[in-house]
């Protein structure tokens, strides 16, 4: 999923426009948090924003501890990145190999103008008054599913099949996809606001 150079520009006017939530004084830093359902594009939308605005990106794939990992990648994310941001200090986070099945090297996330965070489960509640803008993607399970084994391999279908019911109760435990600010599907086009990203003063 790539978006087209419109829903882009408007997505940046959106995180300019938008109030700077992160350090100290509340006013050093815009977050923009890409969040949805696995295989629903993030990961191509969040590296799209980090070269339009200029933006260091984290990804929640690199905070979970394997499959199962996802409320305790929320936990590192706030624990590790997004606190210390909010309180005007350098982020730091560890992140986790899949292949290894453990957690390697450190990453620095200096403070910045702008950070993207893209993954499932990185729009949790608890990050709403540090964000400036929540975008909000999906698509039909069945198209995350084949992009998922494409990607991953048949052998990971089961896993697949496991992490989709585990963000299906975080999502509607959290309400993500009611609180987002831009909602896209899995192909590039908004879905909300209906008018589009031009109707909130983007």
């Amino acid at each position: 999923m790539s978006v087209g150079s419109a829903v882009l520009a408007g997505l940046v006017r959106r995180v300019r426009d938008g109030s700077p939530r992160l350090g100290s004084s509340g006013r050093e830093g815009r977050l923009v948090i890409v969040d949805g359902p696995a295989g629903s594009g993030k990961t191509t939308l969040a590296a799209q924003l980090a070269e339009a605005l200029p933006a260091q990106v984290v990804h929640m794939d690199d905070l979970y501890e394997g499959w199962s990992g996802m409320i305790g990648g929320v936990e590192r994310l706030g624990a590790q990145v997004l606190d210390p941001l909010a309180a005007g200090r350098d982020g730091r986070y560890q992140r986790y190999d899949w292949d290894a099945g453990a957690f390697a090297e450190w990453h620095d996330v200096p403070r910045a103008p702008y950070l993207v965070v893209e993954g499932c489960g990185a729009g949790a509640r608890r990050f709403a008054d540090l964000t400036t803008l929540l975008v909000w993607v999906e698509a039909e399970d069945a198209e995350r599913l084949a992009r998922g084994v494409e990607r991953d391999g048949d052998d990971l279908r089961d896993h697949w099949h496991a992490f989709m019911a585990a963000e299906r109760a975080v999502y509607q435990a959290e309400g993500t996809a009611r609180r987002a600010d831009v909602r896209l599907d899995g192909w590039g086009a908004v879905t909300w606001p209906a008018a589009g990203l031009q109707a909130r003063g983007a």
